[in-house]
């Protein structure tokens, strides 16, 4: 079964005549495993058969594929006669595989013979044609496999760098909401509120490469921040990622991360929003590490195995979320991306994933971990206690003389069963962290917990492209600790969507959304109570375009 799943692999990723010769290679070696068992189940006990011989099939000489290849085979010990039936089965197996195989090829696209590759605008419609998702590309920087096929060429210190990026825009309707519903409202997108229409969600620009085969460069700001505190300021840069990777040995399994960039808490955290189903991620992880990334060292061990699957899962377009590891472990400021450390206290966090892939070529995921550390909620506002008097800073924040921070710890599982074509996604964690109290006058240590669940089918658009359609659940109680106040937060809320995938260039989302949050929004006025529930539907779109 793994050559089946080889071939279906190599089909995605290769030109015609390169599957073309791999098939005529594969139908060879299947034909002879074929008729050597049946000369075996004649002759037991010998292997190869007496008389017999390997045929002399050429290893595959296209770019991409090992040169060492060389077929696996069984020995004497490991060999079991099997039935005329079991043969019959193996054949037909085999045939139905390069028939389908065949038949793709004969659907897939050419380069086009009106362009001139060697012109300048030729060679702006090959780079228009493979630009996609940023992903697709980073994750070779990041695979042994990849990178070492490129190896023997020799490369200017411009074609060791790429610059990628994608931008998001949205629109989003609240069309209904409950009597008495406190104002639209998302934690991870500020246009679901009142008076707001189209948004440039994200305006990422990537610069990233090998320096040298020891280290890797990475850095990405965004173009479409809102600082905090802003009321009518949009559009400015922040700094997103900028790290560097040193790798310990060539082959990419040990490397050391400095910098600022995602801390390896969540699979959906992790998972670039590039190529993420949902528009935002689930609060009950994504709260954990505000804008996902914080300063800091870390570390991480990707077996070759590992580095394979990572990518080939990104290949395949089973919305992968990058290579974080098998394991990692890190210690980093704890206040967030871009924001100032607050206390002398780092977190630490750990992080375990197992990537594997079932007999029927599925690809599977399971992974723990786990952080703590103190967080100094250092974003504070003025609100009246549950609605009633003036309004007052909550003790317990730094406003207030808590330098020191509170207590904040977690630890959460997950397991991915990517969509081929039915896939299943679900993460759950417990902990403690900051939560304003139920009086609302003070930040303390209170527990936490929540997650989400989401099936997705992968299936191709009736007018071409990759649809993904979705249902979501998404739970959560405890606190915002990124929002002003830390406040407790009380989510539940359904998603039905789909994602379209018109071209590698061009992305599509609609979501139908029925939730139940808290609106983390801080109200400076005298009885009027904040944190209210936003409990209402929401219309959400978004398109997205990768350059």
């Amino acid at each position: 079964m793994a050559r089946f799943c080889l071939l279906r692999s190599v089909a995605r990723n290769k030109g015609p005549d390169d599957m073309l010769r791999f098939l005529t290679q594969s139908s060879l070696m299947v034909s002879f495993f074929l008729i050597a068992s049946v000369t075996q189940s004649q002759q037991p006990g010998s292997w190869p058969p007496a008389g017999s011989q390997l045929p002399d099939v050429p290893p595959p000489l296209a770019a991409g594929y090992p040169q060492s290849f060389t077929p696996a085979v069984p020995d004497a010990d490991a060999w079991s006669t099997p039935s005329s039936t079991a043969i019959l089965e193996r054949l037909n197996e085999a045939e139905f595989t390069i028939a389908e195989l065949r038949t793709q090829l004969q659907h897939q696209p050419t380069a086009h013979q009106d362009t001139e590759p060697d012109s300048v605008f030729g060679l702006l419609g090959e780079r228009w044609r493979t630009l996609g998702d940023p992903e697709l590309e980073l994750i070779n920087y990041h695979t042994n496999s990849a990178s070492s096929a490129d190896s023997g060429q020799k490369k200017k210190w411009y074609d060791k760098y790429s610059i990628r990026g994608y931008t998001q825009f949205r629109i989003n309707e609240s069309i209904w909401e409950d009597d008495g519903s406190a104002p639209p409202h998302h934690a991870g997108d500020r246009s679901v509120s009142p008076n707001q229409n189209f948004l440039i969600r994200r305006a990422r620009l990537i610069l990233a490469g090998d320096v040298s085969e020891h280290m890797y460069i990475y850095f990405q700001p965004d173009m479409a921040v809102t600082p905090p505190g802003s009321s009518d300021g949009t559009h400015f840069v922040q700094l997103r990622d900028w790290y560097a990777d040193l790798y310990i040995d060539p082959s990419k399994v040990y490397r050391i991360r400095l910098g600022q960039s995602k801390v390896p808490y969540g699979w959906e955290n992790m998972q670039s929003s590039s190529n993420r189903i949902t528009l935002d991620r689930n609060d009950a992880f994504n709260s954990a590490v505000r804008n996902e990334r914080d300063l800091g060292l870390f570390f991480y061990w990707t077996p070759e195995f590992a580095q394979d699957f990572f990518k080939e899962v990104l290949d395949m377009g089973l919305k992968g979320s990058g290579n974080y590891g098998v394991f990692g472990i890190g210690a980093y400021n704890g206040q967030g991306g871009s924001f100032v450390e607050q206390n002398d206290n780092l977190h630490v966090v750990a992080r375990l994933t197992w990537p594997f892939i079932l007999p029927n070529c599925q690809h599977v995921e399971i992974g723990a971990q786990a952080y703590t550390g103190k967080y100094t909620v250092g974003s504070s506002g003025a609100i009246s206690p549950r609605g009633v008097g003036p309004t007052a800073v909550p003790a317990g924040t730094l406003a207030t003389g808590n330098v020191a921070g509170i207590r904040d710890e977690r630890v959460g599982g997950s397991l991915i069963w990517y969509p081929q074509p039915l896939g299943f996604q679900a993460e759950w964690n417990v902990g403690r962290g900051p939560s304003l109290n139920d009086a609302q006058t003070e930040v303390i240590d209170r527990s936490l917990t929540g997650g989400y669940a989401m099936t997705m089918y992968h299936l191709q658009g009736p007018w071409g492209g990759d649809l993904f359609p979705f249902l979501r659940w998404i739970y959560y109680r405890g606190g915002y600790k990124p929002e002003r106040n830390a406040p407790y937060s009380e989510i539940d809320e359904w998603e039905l969507g789909c994602e379209w995938q018109i071209n590698p260039q061009m992305e599509f989302t609609g979501i139908y959304t029925i939730t139940d949050r808290t609106n983390t929004t801080a109200i400076n006025q005298a009885n009027v109570e904040s944190y209210r529930q936003y409990d209402g539907h929401l219309l959400r779109f978004q398109f997205q375009i990768n350059y």
